[in-house]
C-alpha cells in the first residue's frame, strides 16, 4: 500500500476485506486479544489460549486513542507500538507465526471471528471509562474470556478481606507458563503493522526523552536499577534526582512488558538485603492496592469517591486559569517547570505529580477531573487505575479528616534548591538569583534590571495569591468535611474509598469527624495493612 492510500479508512477497509482463518472440523481455535500484557511470559491469556489446537494473537488498533481528539498522546501511541513491535518478534522467536493486527472497532471486528468458530481470550485488568465499556460488550456480546492473572480479588462480596496475605503469596506464586510447542499459531492475514498504523494516523511524536519501548528494553532497564537500588531511598522527591535514580519502569508496567509479579520475584532473587530494596517492593504492592481499588469501583476516573464532594469546584470552572496550569504559566516556578516538563516528555516524578494537582485544586480551584484527563493523555505511563485514584485522593475527594496540601514555594526550595529543574524547564528564569526562584514576583526590581529577568512580562506574577486561596479552600472544604465524614459510615462509600483500615477505619472517621454516629455492621473482615508500607508514595517509579 502506497503512502498516498495510507489513510485510516483504507486501514479499516484493509481489515474487513481480510478473511477470518478457518478452522478446520473438531478443531478448537482460541483468539488471544492482546491490549496491554505485551509479553509472552507470565501471561494468564496466552497460557489459556495455548490449551487449544490453533491460536491466532492479535492486536486491533481502535481509532479512538488516535488522532488530535484520541485518549493518548502521540508519544504514548509510539511507545505501545514499539512494545507491539518487540512482541510481534518474541511470537516470531518461539513459535511459527507472528502477532496479527487489524484497525477498526474492536467489537465489530472480534464478532467476525466469533461468527467463525473461534474463542476469545484476553487477561482481566482493571480500565478506565472506555475500556471497561469495551470489555463489557465483548463479555455480554461475544461471551469473551477475561482471565484474571493479575492478582487482584474479584467477584468478592468483601475484596479486601485478606488482601494482603494474597497478594503476597501471588507474588510468591509460579508465573503462568505455555509450551509453544503444544500448539499451532495462525495469522490473521492483514499484511498491516505499526507503521502503516502511524503513517495513516499521522503520528508524529514531539515528546523528548521518551524512552524505548519493549520487554528487551524493560528486562534491560529492571537489571540496572537493581544494580544501583541503594541510591533509589534519596532519588524518589527530587525532579532533578528521580529521572535517572528511579527504576523507569512504569511505562513498562502500564504496557505489561513485564508483569509486577516478573519485577517483584527478580527484585527478591538479585537485590540486595537494603533500605531501597523495601522501599521499591513496597511500592509494587502499591501498584496492587490501586489497581485493585479501580477493580472494585470504575467510577475512580468518573465520580468523586465521597457523594458529598461531587462537583467540588466545579461552579469555580476557568478556562484562563486552567489553560494557565496546563501551559506552565501560573506563577509558581515549581509548578510550571513540572507541567512544562510533563507536556515535552511525557514524564513527571511522583511528588511533583501531586504537587501539581494539588496547585490545580487547592490553589486554582478547578474541577478535578479536567486536571486528571490533562495527566492521563500526556504521561506515557498512563494508567487509569494510578492516575484516576491519586488525583481523588490528593485533592481530597475521599473524605479523608487529613488534607495533603503542598506549597509550591516550599518545594522548591527543598526539592529543587540548586534551581537546576527550574532553569531547565523556565528559561526565562535562567538568570534569576536562585534565592528568588522561589518567589520570583518579590525578587527587587533593581535586581531584576541587573539579571534582565522582568516578573510580570517574561514570566508572569503568581495567577493567584497562595495564601488567600488556600485559606479560601481550606473554609469551602470546612463547610462540607462533616458531612463528607458522616457518608464514609455507609458501607458502599467505605468499601470504594478503600481505607487502609476498612470499613471500621472509614466509621471512625464518621464518629471522630462527622455530624453524627453511624454504626450499621460490625466490620467482619480485615483490610490491607499497607499504611506500613507510606502512603506518600504509590508506585515504582
Amino acid at each position: 500500500m502506497s503512502s498516498s492510500e495510507l489513510t485510516p479508512e483504507a486501514l479499516r477497509s484493509r481489515t474487513r476485506e481480510t478473511g477470518v482463518p478457518t478452522l478446520p472440523a473438531d478443531t478448537t481455535g482460541t483468539v488471544v486479544w492482546h491490549r496491554d500484557d505485551l509479553r509472552l511470559d507470565d501471561q494468564a491469556a496466552v497460557a489459556a489460549g495455548a490449551e487449544a489446537d490453533r491460536l491466532l494473537p492479535l492486536f486491533v488498533f481502535d481509532p479512538s486513542f488516535y488522532g488530535s481528539d484520541g485518549l493518548a498522546c502521540d508519544a504514548r501511541l509510539r511507545f505501545l507500538h514499539e512494545c507491539l513491535d518487540d512482541l510481534d518478534r518474541r511470537y516470531r522467536e518461539r513459535t511459527n507465526a507472528g502477532l496479527s493486527y487489524a484497525v477498526g472497532e474492536p467489537i465489530d471486528l472480534l464478532e467476525r471471528f466469533r461468527s467463525a468458530g473461534w474463542n476469545l481470550v484476553a487477561t482481566a485488568s482493571p480500565s478506565g471509562r472506555y475500556g471497561h465499556e469495551r470489555d463489557q460488550r465483548a463479555y455480554r456480546e461475544l461471551d469473551a474470556t477475561f482471565v484474571p492473572g493479575d492478582g487482584l480479588v474479584r467477584d468478592a462480596e468483601r475484596p479486601r478481606r485478606e488482601w494482603q496475605d494474597r497478594t503476597e503469596a501471588w507474588f510468591a506464586a509460579d508465573q503462568y507458563d505455555w509450551d509453544p510447542d503444544s500448539v499451532r499459531v495462525v495469522e490473521f492475514p492483514t499484511g498491516l503493522d505499526s507503521s502503516d498504523v502511524e503513517r495513516a494516523y499521522d503520528v508524529d511524536p514531539t515528546k523528548s526523552r521518551v524512552p524505548q519501548g519493549g520487554g528487551q528494553q524493560a528486562r534491560a532497564r529492571l537489571r540496572s536499577f537493581v544494580d544501583q537500588i541503594h541510591e533509589y531511598p534519596g532519588a524518589i522527591s527530587s525532579p532533578v534526582d528521580a529521572r535517572e535514580g528511579t527504576s523507569g519502569l512504569s511505562p513498562y508496567l502500564k504496557f505489561g512488558c513485564l508483569s509486577v509479579r516478573q519485577v517483584y520475584q527478580y527484585v527478591d532473587a538479585h537485590a540486595p538485603d537494603a533500605r531501597g530494596t523495601e522501599m521499591f517492593v513496597s511500592r509494587l504492592f502499591w501498584n496492587r492496592h490501586y489497581e485493585q481499588k479501580l477493580a472494585d469501583w470504575p467510577g475512580w476516573t468518573d465520580r468523586a469517591v465521597n457523594p458529598v464532594l461531587r462537583g467540588f469546584n466545579a461552579d469555580r470552572r476557568d478556562p484562563e486559569l486552567i489553560a494557565a496550569w496546563k501551559r506552565g504559566r501560573t506563577g509558581y516556578p515549581m509548578v510550571d517547570a513540572s507541567m512544562r516538563c510533563l507536556r515535552e516528555t511525557g514524564w513527571l516524578n511522583f511528588r511533583m505529580r501531586a504537587l501539581c494537582a494539588s496547585c490545580y485544586f487547592h490553589v486554582l480551584q478547578q474541577p478535578w477531573r479536567i486536571g486528571a484527563d490533562w495527566f492521563y493523555r500526556h504521561l506515557i505511563d498512563a494508567e487509569a487505575s494510578i492516575n484516576y485514584t491519586q488525583w481523588q485522593s490528593q485533592c481530597g475527594l475521599v473524605g479523608r479528616p487529613t488534607l495533603r496540601l503542598y506549597n509550591p514555594r516550599k518545594q522548591v526550595r527543598d526539592q529543587d534548591p540548586e534551581g537546576e529543574f527550574i532553569r531547565e524547564w523556565i528559561p526565562e528564569l535562567a538568570a534569576l538569583p536562585t534565592e528568588y526562584l522561589d518567589r520570583p514576583e518579590h525578587t527587587p526590581l533593581a535586581v531584576q534590571a541587573e539579571c534582565g529577568v522582568r516578573i510580570g512580562e517574561e514570566y508572569p506574577r503568581p495567577v493567584v495569591d497562595y495564601e488567600a486561596a488556600r485559606q479560601e479552600f481550606r473554609e469551602r472544604l470546612e463547610d462540607v468535611r462533616a458531612r463528607a465524614a458522616d457518608a464514609l459510615a455507609r458501607p458502599a462509600v467505605a468499601d470504594r474509598a478503600s481505607l487502609s483500615g476498612g470499613r471500621s477505619a472509614a466509621r471512625s472517621i464518621a464518629r471522630n469527624h462527622g455530624t453524627e454516629t453511624e454504626q450499621n455492621e460490625s466490620d467482619d473482615g480485615t483490610q490491607a495493612r499497607l499504611d506500613a508500607f507510606g502512603e506518600s508514595e504509590f508506585r515504582p517509579e
